[in-house]
């Protein structure tokens, strides 16, 4: 039976007697001695690490010239991924800032693993887990932590008919791909499309395969089509707070495979390895972009209020995905992907509206297919679009690895607010669309409300929709036509760095604004939700807004698997105790 929600965590105990640290305490006076430590560094041996700050250069006393050729470096997501106290958010107003682990273990196998959680349960450090270092919540870091970095297990293989654990000898296989902790998407990209396959995840290439990202849920330019990350799972290994390594899918440990798909990284245990379904490749991608401007307010409600009409038959389908930015100059502006489209074609999607604006709008569209094929294709885009991409041209990188350029400005981000909202399909509807044009027009007098229409799933083919109903991401997802996100960062910044700070006073000022129109917002969508990875820090009822009606199962499961809270990040299941 698990313990109550009352009594959880009160009446736990660790082997040594000793308590983990609360989320939030201030650092040990007293962290671990060396010959305490000594016991971890007889299991991990060199893999046990001191952690440096990787802004050490720029501290006081530190030359201008190396502090500057160490902010470069740290323009580049990959140089931040080979340093352990690398982070990609630098921090968020008012909120957290990065705090370095004193020592980490720079695990390359699973055992490593196995001996971090056994070595901070039994004396009672809190534990931070770091694949790539991408959290705008700063959930994979903690002062006078002891670091789990699985950077080094990157290994990532194409498996022609991969059989869960468990399953009947006579079950058919599937193409998948698994990857180990540390793996980045552009690498399962290139494994997959090596083998003519895809595999849904995120659009930024240097995110974690295996991490938050996927275990919060996890969208990309296409999940309108292929659905979130979590739903593309098929098995996880796993090491638990216990120590143990298990492998979770449908046959075995199921209740634990259901709470990774969904229900949030770093609470659950450290997975190891994941596996994930391929599918098959689209033919070609394309980039619709541009913008539509209306010539005064009631010109933009009109455009408005004619987009909530044209959406839901023209953008909520496996074609599209991507974002509709309203802007406080009364225009949109587009940047929409899609699938299996040539561009004529993908123009003449958005005809009908751009054919029945009057006179004293401006219609500024254009689209441009790519084949599929060329998308992980380092060679094709520097003969294509070499703007397009950023390669690791840093000390020890390696340059066939690369980020989008329009990645850039997250790069080292200092957040000012982060805040979204999950708009149903339903609020589409003829009856409902003046109330939602309504809407949309007075958040935008604030700011500029985005609708990401992949980060919802209303619209996914049945199939993905049957796989998305397994998973543990709030069901609210799978009636949204959209994720409203309103936010706002500064990059590159770092707090502490003379001359390379955020403006406290102009971030307040900003963010203040886009909470007048996220209050809009929320009042329009009563008992939403929102993306737990994008979402705000400050978050209210966020039981309900991230988990919805599967909070009380997942605490459960967390408390069968975690019953001392070893695992606890930032509104995570079970944090508020």
């Amino acid at each position: 039976m698990p313990v109550s929600r009352r009594t959880f965590l009160k009446t736990a105990a660790i082997a040594s007697g000793a308590t983990v640290m609360p989320l939030g305490d201030a650092a040990w006076a007293d962290w671990p001695s060396e010959s305490v430590l000594d016991e971890l560094r007889a299991k991990v041996g060199e893999r046990l690490i001191a952690v440096e700050n990787p802004l050490a250069p720029c501290l006081v006393g530190a030359s201008g010239e190396a502090c500057e050729a160490r902010l470069q470096n740290l323009n580049n997501p990959f140089f931040i991924e080979r340093q352990p106290g690398g982070y990609q958010s630098t921090g968020w107003l008012d909120a957290w800032k990065v705090e370095i682990s004193p020592y980490a273990v720079a695990a390359e196998s699973p055992g490593d693993i196995v001996a971090a959680v056994n070595f901070a349960r039994e004396h009672g450090v809190r534990l931070a887990i770091k694949g790539t270092g991408h959290d705008y919540l700063g959930r994979n870091c903690a002062a006078a932590s002891l670091l789990v970095w699985t950077h080094n297990m990157r290994a990532v293989n194409y498996h022609e008919a991969f059989r869960i654990a468990g399953a009947d000898d006579t079950a058919p296989g599937v193409p998948a791909v698994s990857a180990q902790a540390g793996a980045r998407w552009v690498e399962v990209y290139l494994a997959a499309s090596a083998n003519d396959r895809y595999v849904q995840g995120g659009g930024c290439t240097s995110v974690g395969a295996a991490g938050g990202f996927i275990q919060g849920g996890g969208y990309g330019s296409f999940s309108k089509r292929f659905g979130s990350g979590a739903g593309g799972v098929l098995e996880f290994e796993v090491v638990t707070a216990d120590g143990q390594m298990l492998v979770a899918n449908a046959i075995q440990n199921s209740d634990l495979f259901w709470a990774l798909r969904g229900g949030g990284g770093g609470t659950f245990g450290v997975v190891t390895k994941v596996m994930l379904r391929t599918h098959e490749r689209p033919d070609t991608f394309g980039i619709l972009s541009g913008t539509i401007t209306a010539p005064d307010d009631e010109g933009f409600k009109d455009l408005i209020e004619w987009i909530v009409a044209f959406y839901p038959d023209a953008l909520n389908n496996p074609s599209w995905g991507e974002q509709i930015s309203l802007k406080p100059d009364n225009s949109l502006e587009l940047f929409m992907t899609y699938l299996d489209l040539d561009e004529a074609t993908a123009m003449s999607v958005w005809a009908p509206l751009a054919d029945a604006l009057p006179e004293g709008f401006a219609v500024d569209l254009s689209a441009k297919t790519y084949p599929f094929a060329g998308m992980w294709d380092l060679d094709y885009w520097r003969d294509t679009d070499p703007g397009f991409v950023t390669t690791d041209q840093s000390p020890g990188g390696d340059p066939n690895m690369f980020w989008w350029s329009p990645n850039q400005a997250e790069v080292s981000g200092f957040t000012n607010t982060y805040e979204s909202r999950w708009l149903p399909i339903d609020h589409f509807e003829p009856e409902n669309a003046r109330e939602l044009t309504r809407v949309l027009f007075d958040a935008s007098r604030h700011a500029s409300p985005s609708l990401h229409t992949n980060k919802g799933l209303a619209g996914v083919p049945d199939d993905v929709m049957a796989r998305e109903q397994e998973t543990s991401i709030n069901p609210l997802v799978r009636d949204a036509a959209a994720l409203i996100i309103l936010s706002s960062r500064r990059a590159p910044r770092y707090p502490g760095v003379p001359g390379h700070e955020p403006d406290l006073a102009k971030s307040r000022e900003i963010a203040a604004a886009i909470s007048e129109a996220m209050t809009i917002l929320r009042a329009a969508t009563p008992g939403g939700g929102a993306y737990m990875n994008e979402a705000d820090y400050f978050e209210p009822d966020w039981q309900q807004s991230f988990y919805g009606v599967h909070y009380e199962r997942l605490l459960e499961i967390k408390q069968r698997y975690d019953a001392t809270n070893l695992f606890k990040v930032h509104h995570g299941v079970g944090s508020e105790f």
